[in-house]
């Protein structure tokens, strides 16, 4: 079997493992997908006639509120897959699991792709099932084109690839899966500081810079320019620096973090 057809077929092999898992803890694949969706219908019916006033110039209706808050949203849901990424990585790396890999006669990298592979797998199910409750409660992007749509999704995957590779580095950089899920935190808070909401310009003057400069406003900038066809500008190209900072980031820190002994 040639080098490629044995990574492939581990790396298949890998993915439908950690698939599996998921499948098992249906509370934790449950919350990926309710949070998101307890935020979105939160922030549109209770909060929507407030927070709407921090859009269009203090006159926006909850139905602009819902096209602007729907690309957070979605954004989010990745961010909610990150906790349980970190903790099953974790857990592999604790209870031996990992070193018996490496005695194995698999392919090195199809353990940390099926890891991968599988988290963004599940991360994008999440994003159709939040973006579908989007629109049944009025999202519409009328304006966007089947290519913009197209480039939303590509977008949307490249978030969860980037951010997944950095969870699962903090997951086996982690002692044990409870520290993992704590350090896994502040990539789930990044879009809660963020435009999700508010305007970046209707932020405080000293938190304006905290929202602004991180990876989850201009890739929130870039979905709504490419859904609702508001300008885009630079973050278009940020958002790819940063999805290319993370991801490389991440994959040599879990690299170097396989590699190694066992702990």
């Amino acid at each position: 079997m040639s080098s490629l057809s044995l990574a492939v077929r581990d790396s298949t092999t890998m993915v439908r493992r950690n698939l599996l898992h998921a499948r098992r803890y249906p509370a934790l694949t449950l919350n990926v997908v309710l949070t998101p969706l307890i935020m979105l219908l939160l922030f549109v019916y209770v909060f929507g006639d407030v927070m709407s006033a921090g859009i269009g110039g203090g006159g926006a209706e909850r139905s602009e509120y819902i096209a602007y808050i729907a690309p957070g949203i979605l954004m989010m849901t990745i961010g909610t897959t990150l906790v349980g990424t970190s903790v099953s990585v974790a857990d592999d790396m604790t209870e031996g699991i990992m070193a018996r890999f490496r005695t194995m006669a698999i392919h090195r990298g199809s353990v940390l792709i099926g890891h991968v592979a599988g988290s963004v797998l599940r991360s994008m199910i999440s994003v159709t099932l939040v973006g579908a409750v989007a629109v049944a409660i009025g999202f519409r992007s009328a304006d966007a084109t089947v290519l913009e749509w197209l480039a939303a999704f590509v977008l949307l995957t490249l978030v969860a690839l980037a951010f997944t590779w950095m969870a699962i580095a903090v997951g086996m950089a982690s002692p044990n899966g409870e520290a993992a899920g704590n350090n896994a935190v502040p990539l789930v808070i990044l879009p809660f500081i963020s435009s999700a909401f508010v305007p970046v310009d209707a932020m405080p003057g000293w938190f304006r810079p905290v929202a602004e400069y991180q990876p989850f406003t201009p890739a929130i900038e870039t979905l709504r320019g490419l859904l609702l066809g508001s300008e885009i500008g630079h973050n278009g190209w940020l958002t790819l620096a940063w999805c290319l900072g993370l991801a490389v980031l991440g994959y040599f820190w879990s690299k170097s973090l396989f590699t190694r002994e066992s702990r």
